[in-house]
């Protein structure tokens, strides 16, 4: 159904739409965030790094127009292609006055070849008038919205320290709905204390919104974190890469064929994590699910009602 794939990739989708391969470039809007500038809290979600999941970003200092162009020199090095999404990443990046946002989101809308916008964020920050910018934006361009919910277990998002409940989750996403803004969301597998029924009831939570794509992590416990510290406390459990991939492929069977996997394990960097130490193999990880996937003779929505 896609191509070689047995699940719905955000290539094969870029493709479909675009033509030819989009290559992400992964922008640091230098913006912070409430779980860290004391709104919420001062110590941001527990797994969160130093560069709030942008560890492979360009220099903040930097203007974005020149992080632009050195992620496209990056890039280029790896794939040919004149369509580029600029990918505004990490930590909040709805979290700032409306007009920075507009200056630095049409500053990347203005650079050769930007086809579209990803913009990563919280679902308690996006306020009415950041609303009316992202329903301005998906008017010009290919935008999608990212949230990370992570788990819809309010107890698991304590322990996270999210910051929010996933009642206000529902009511963004039910906002970015009706304003036809594409969503993806987040969820992280391997949570201390949340069992395969609870990971697999937040894809079927996922599913049942009918969202547009999905991003599935391994929680991945990262040096100077808070939850390096519980780890060496604790020595908690970290799925191995066989159960992983046995959930990974569950989850795939349970969203519904429509829905965009924009990814299914993540990026670790080398010199930060701590574990999973399987994750840094991504080919692997990936073979191994589209392995489990064709001896299950499975695909994405297979266990969904007809």
């Amino acid at each position: 159904m896609w191509n070689d794939k047995n699940y719905h990739t955000l290539d094969y989708e870029m493709k479909k739409i675009f033509g030819e391969k989009a290559i992400k470039l992964s922008i640091d809007g230098n913006f912070t965030c409430p779980n860290r500038d004391g709104t919420i809290s001062c110590r941001g979600c527990i797994f969160c790094s130093e560069r709030g999941s942008g560890d492979f970003n360009s220099d903040k200092n930097k203007s974005i127009t020149e992080q632009i162009e050195e992620q496209k020199q990056i890039m280029s090095k790896k794939w040919k292609s004149s369509t580029y999404i600029a990918y505004f990443q990490n930590y909040t990046n709805t979290y700032d006055t409306v007009e920075n946002l507009r200056k630095k989101f049409y500053e990347a809308l203005n650079c050769e070849n930007i086809k579209g916008l990803a913009i990563a964020t919280r679902p308690d920050c996006i306020d009415f008038e950041v609303l009316k910018l992202l329903e301005e934006l998906n008017s010009k361009t290919f935008l999608w919205v990212e949230l990370g919910l992570q788990s819809i277990n309010d107890k698991t998002a304590d322990f996270l320290r999210r910051g929010y409940k996933t009642e206000k989750f529902d009511k963004t996403y039910e906002q970015l709905k009706n304003k036809k803004i594409r969503t993806v969301v987040h969820l992280i597998f391997g949570i201390p204390g949340e069992t395969k029924t609870q990971m697999l009831d937040s894809v079927k939570y996922v599913s049942e919104k009918n969202v547009w794509g999905v991003k599935l992590h391994m929680l991945h416990v990262l040096k100077n974190t808070d939850l390096a510290e519980y780890y060496e406390k604790t020595k908690f459990k970290i799925l191995s890469l066989a159960e992983y991939v046995e959930i990974v492929c569950d989850a795939l069977e349970l969203l519904r064929p429509e829905t965009v996997i924009h990814r299914l394990t993540g990026d670790g960097k080398k010199s930060e994590l701590i574990e999973p130490l399987w994750t840094l193999h991504k080919l692997k990880v990936l073979s191994d699910i589209d392995k489990e996937l064709k001896i299950r003779e499975s695909r994405q929505g297979k266990k969904l009602p007809l």
